[in-house]
């Protein structure tokens, strides 16, 4: 015979622990970040906790309950993305990407924070967050030219190509693009409102390089059509923009 109370206390039911399901817009790693910055309950679900959180030198843990909803850049009108060259923004759309950092660099501090997601069993997680001064490894030397260049007009004028190379869109038939140059007297009409507190970029695995003599800033509009290109090129010790680009619609 079977002691029928002793046999319920050995059983233990524990509760079932429900693993995080892909979604559509797990397949495309902007179509997810725009769902998780938006969705409060998503972003919990999409989060590892407690996650890691390093702040420079001190590691610390996020528990769930003390979690802050994180809108990222969704409430901006604009983010920003940094290429060292064209084809890096293949990786865009690359749908079979396993990592990607979302960061945050804060022009005047010099600081770095970075969201590290992984794509685990289909489905993207926040799996750590890491705030750090800005090293040799990062394109220091250009954010430092970038944040002068978006405050000061003197020194912006100053670190434009005598022809600039100008790309947008035909104001008579909105289906062409119409290339063409402006000398630095043109400028001031068509150059638009630049970042200047801190520029957000994706590292979809294109690993922005110190070493790189070229950088593009992309700026896209969120929900407005805005869409800017600006490509810089080292010279000597600093840098110029030769070439821009506005296909806003």
């Amino acid at each position: 015979m079977v002691d029928s109370v002793a046999q319920q206390a050995d059983t233990v039911h524990l509760p079932e622990v429900e693993e995080p399901q892909p979604i559509e817009a797990d397949e495309l790693f902007d179509d997810f970040i725009f769902n998780y910055a938006q969705d409060h309950v998503l972003q919990l679900q999409r989060t590892i906790f407690p996650l890691p959180y390093y702040n420079e030198d001190v590691p610390l843990k996020i528990e769930k309950a003390y979690w802050k909803h994180d809108d990222l850049f969704c409430k901006e009108n604009a983010y920003t993305l940094l290429f060292d060259k064209e084809e890096q923004m293949d990786l865009v759309g690359d749908t079979t990407l396993k990592s990607v950092q979302v960061e945050w660099i804060f022009l005047k501090t010099r600081m770095m924070k970075k969201y590290y997601f992984e794509k685990l069993k289909g489905v993207w997680m926040l799996e750590a967050i890491n705030l750090r001064k800005l090293t040799a490894d990062d394109p220091a030397d250009f954010i430092d030219f970038y944040a002068r260049f978006a405050t000061d007009s003197l020194f912006q004028m100053e670190h434009i190509a005598q022809r600039l190379q100008f790309v947008t869109i035909d104001p008579d038939d909105e289906f062409s693009i119409l290339e063409t140059t402006l000398d630095a007297g043109q400028w001031a009409a068509f150059s638009p409102q630049l970042p200047k507190e801190r520029l957000s970029n994706i590292d979809y695995g294109q690993h922005v390089s110190s070493q790189s003599n070229t950088r593009i800033l992309k700026i896209n509009g969120i929900g407005n059509g805005f869409s800017n290109l600006f490509y810089f090129r080292r010279l000597d010790e600093s840098w110029e923009l030769y070439r821009y680009e506005d296909t806003s619609i």
